[in-house]
């Protein structure tokens, strides 16, 4: 366990600083890292520019770009010297970007060469100066041309005695430290307000439960501008001497599988579609290759013999040292978490959200309780509101220090959240004897049968998504009837008809007819497994992927309609 003074971000850079000098701390993967001494004296020099620039203790200032060394500099940059970072997801529309740094009051942008040009400068008059993140410098609006390509670079690790350190704030533990807009399933983005004590009071109790030091190896491919990530992603390697490497490219099976063999990563944090999709494509296309195998993996024992085998190969395939896979920001399929718990791969789910910093639950691999999200970590506390006296089930009521200051300008909706000091989550679950949490689903997208019972789209889609033709779908309420949207996955659909194979043409004289008979076949497949309640109605297809969250859970108020 690390001991600090403080519990400020200051605190856990300054103490890291120290304790691991020489240790490697920030790279892309195939280049030289940082070092925990070098990473300091950049901090150090952007902290004196932003310092120049006129930023003070509490000034906000946008972080916008994708993941990259520079981008955890610019943070710590921001946050050790009592400004206020605001983390901007690069997959917002340049228009949504503007719209929250004006919601911010930005004084300065960091943003990323890629995502620039999607500013309109025009309607960010008020900004002070942008800061190219892929070189930590300013930007010349007069005469700047900024390739949208221009590669990152280091700056000079030389301390720059221009600037001081006397003359930089210090933050206090109750000091803002960051405000994170959401991006989430129901509407508009909300700024969560969180402290220096909420997140690294998060970070503290989450190495009580799961042992991080200077041996690990964190391979990033989560989104920077998201608090899962960067908390446990980010801040908690960088306060235990650990290694952070991020990807040049967008994760895709041809870059991420090289980069795992070169890194040999000890932990991976990832969201259930990461996951879901290999086991998908890759793994259960395996397992049921040949008539065979598909009789071997109908019996329990041979089933569980061959997961073993098949988790054994794919922690090779992720560099053969993996100790933690940790998975969180939505529900994981029962058929995929099966395959991972029988094949005593060592994965971990973890349940929290922003405004809690983020972390509420989770545990070790050696522990893991199947289809649970861990149990509530040390130092936070837990309940449900108003729990079912015969299912045990109800709303999660959570507090603590990671609990959020409230949501930024939203004194109402702040009010809103919170019930005689509780923060209410929205998600309902159960909690046992032992402590561990089941998250059944949202309260918002719980639907009541004509009889009164409670219909958690969530389970009913795991139950289509098990289904060989279906990527991901979605569940919801229309005149009184259940439907379900589903992406399907046009290549096993195209493997599966072999007409399909000789002419496009075909396909697409035959599609109205074989839709019909796959949408029928789905819908006979879940209500065949579901309880009479939760039965489908109808199934119709969402030709296009959904659009989701950086967790990437689905839009759904996109789709609800």
């Amino acid at each position: 366990m690390i001991s600090l003074k403080k519990l400020t971000i200051r605190d856990i850079f300054f103490r890291s600083r120290m304790a691991y000098s020489e240790q490697p701390a920030l790279a892309f993967v195939g280049s030289e890292p940082l070092t925990y001494a070098d990473m300091a004296i950049i901090v150090r020099n952007v902290s004196g520019m932003l310092n120049t620039l006129g930023i003070k203790k509490g000034d906000k200032v946008a972080l916008i770009g994708e993941n990259s060394p520079n981008w955890g500099i610019a943070y710590f940059s921001i946050t050790t010297i009592g400004a206020v970072v605001v983390p901007i997801l690069p997959d917002f529309s340049g228009s949504e970007m503007e719209s929250i740094i004006h919601h911010s009051e930005s004084k300065v942008v960091f943003v990323s060469a890629r995502l620039y040009g999607q500013l309109n400068l025009n309607n960010l008059k008020n900004v002070d100066a942008f800061i190219l993140i892929n070189s930590l410098e300013a930007i010349d609006e007069q005469t700047a041309k900024v390739d949208s390509a221009m590669p990152y670079t280091t700056p000079a690790i030389t301390v720059n005695t221009d600037y001081c350190d006397c003359e930089f704030p210090k933050p206090a533990e109750d000091d803002l430290a960051a405000i994170i807009y959401t991006s989430g399933t129901t509407g508009r983005p909300k700024g969560v307000m969180l402290s220096h004590k909420n997140l690294v009071s998060n970070i503290l109790s989450t190495l009580m439960i799961q042992n991080v030091c200077e041996t690990d190896r964190l391979l990033s491919i989560l989104p920077l501008s998201h608090t899962y990530e960067c908390t446990i992603g980010f801040l908690l390697p960088m306060a235990t001497g650990a290694s952070v490497y991020y990807l040049d490219k967008p994760p895709t099976a041809a870059v991420l599988i090289p980069a795992m063999q070169k890194i040999k990563p000890t932990m991976i944090l990832s969201v259930p579609l990461v996951i879901e999709k290999i086991y998908k494509n890759k793994i259960k296309p395996e397992l049921t290759a040949s008539p065979a195998k598909r009789m071997m993996y109908g019996f329990p024992l041979t089933r569980k013999l061959m997961h073993r085998l098949a988790a054994n190969k794919l922690k090779d395939v992720f560099g053969g040292e993996l100790h933690f896979f940790g998975v969180g920001g939505a529900k994981l399929s029962y058929e995929v978490e099966r395959f991972m718990y029988e094949g005593k791969f060592p994965y971990s789910i973890g349940y929290g959200m922003t405004e809690t910093s983020p972390l509420l639950s989770g545990c070790t691999p050696k522990i893991v309780k199947f289809r649970h999200a861990g149990f509530n970590l040390p130092g936070q506390e837990m309940k449900l509101l108003n729990p079912n006296p015969t299912t045990g089930e109800g709303e999660i009521l959570v507090r603590g220090s990671n609990v959020m200051v409230g949501y930024y300008k939203e004194p109402e909706l702040t009010a809103e959240m919170f019930i005689d000091g509780w923060l209410r989550t929205g998600d309902l679950g159960t909690i046992d004897e032992n402590g561990y949490v089941e998250i059944k689903g949202r309260n918002k997208n719980m639907i009541l049968s004509a009889s009164g019972e409670n219909i958690y789209p969530e389970e009913i889609e795991d139950v289509i998504n098990k289904h060989e033709f279906v990527l991901e779908s979605m569940v919801y309420e229309m005149k009184g009837k259940l439907v379900a949207k589903v992406h399907l996955n046009k290549e096993v659909v195209e493997n599966y008809y072999n007409d399909l194979r000789h002419s496009a043409k075909d396909w697409q004289h035959n599609a109205e007819e074989k839709s019909k008979k796959i949408m029928d076949d789905i819908m006979h497949h879940v209500n065949s497994k579901v309880a009479r309640f939760s039965k489908l109605n109808s199934v119709v297809e969402q030709p296009e992927p959904f659009e989701k969250t950086p967790t990437q859970k689905i839009k759904r108020f996109i789709y609800n309609k």
